[in-house]
């Protein structure tokens, strides 16, 4: 054993950017299944509602630690071994495509019934109805959960430790290992979660109390 050191904090520091990463690259392809997934919802025939609706149901009810060992285990087992990083990687955007798409989907029904009509009556197509009417509103309604389930992304992330991934979580475990420190490790691990994920949380919430005063106004 040896004790805490500086180039522990600059390990600790490189492993969050490897968080950083692995969320970001989970949140753009889970946001390109969960805008399909609430595009097939919304204006999808019965077979892609029902599709986009089960795949909802199925991932919802999965925990995301069930989702990583299938992508990691289950798919080495059928000779399919992925590298951590895109395992923990497909698992993470699985469970943000059907989230997100929930999010999205409902943010998009929550436009008045009259915009839909308004903008029928200027002979809008489909397309131009979501482009100039429909979607910049439900952007501005779907902004704030979403920031809100990005921070909760950043905290699913240390999942990864189990399959080997560094992260912050996985360096804090190697880290504890080599000092046996587990108070002062797991402290900083925590400060660095508070750091990446309060600022996301508390806009998240700022954007919700100036929508809703909006609303209400």
């Amino acid at each position: 054993m040896r004790t805490f050191m500086i180039t522990d904090l600059y390990f600790l520091l490189y492993a969050a950017g490897w968080t950083v990463i692995i969320t970001l690259v989970s949140f753009c392809f889970g946001g390109i299944l969960g805008l399909a997934i609430a595009l097939a919802k919304l204006f999808g025939g019965k077979i892609p509602r029902l599709i986009a609706t089960a795949f909802v149901e199925l991932l919802q009810s999965t925990p995301v630690l069930m989702l990583l060992f299938l992508s990691f285990y289950g798919l080495n087992y059928l000779g399919f071994r992925l590298p951590p990083f895109i395992a923990a990687g497909a698992a993470l955007s699985l469970f943000a495509g059907a989230f997100l798409g929930e999010i999205w989907r409902g943010s998009i029904e929550a436009i008045e019934k009259s915009q839909w009509e308004a903008s029928e009556a200027l002979a809008m197509t489909r397309f131009q109805q979501c482009r100039y009417i429909i979607f910049p509103q439900a952007i501005r309604i779907a902004l704030a959960p979403t920031i809100g389930f990005l921070a909760q992304l950043i905290k699913n992330t240390s999942i990864a430790a189990l399959i080997g991934f560094v992260e912050i979580t996985r360096a804090g475990q190697i880290l504890n290992n080599m000092t046996f420190q587990p108070f002062l490790i797991f402290s900083l691990v925590a400060v660095i979660y508070f750091v990446i994920c309060y600022p996301l949380s508390a806009y998240s919430q700022r954007l919700e109390e100036k929508l809703n005063a909006s609303r209400s106004a």
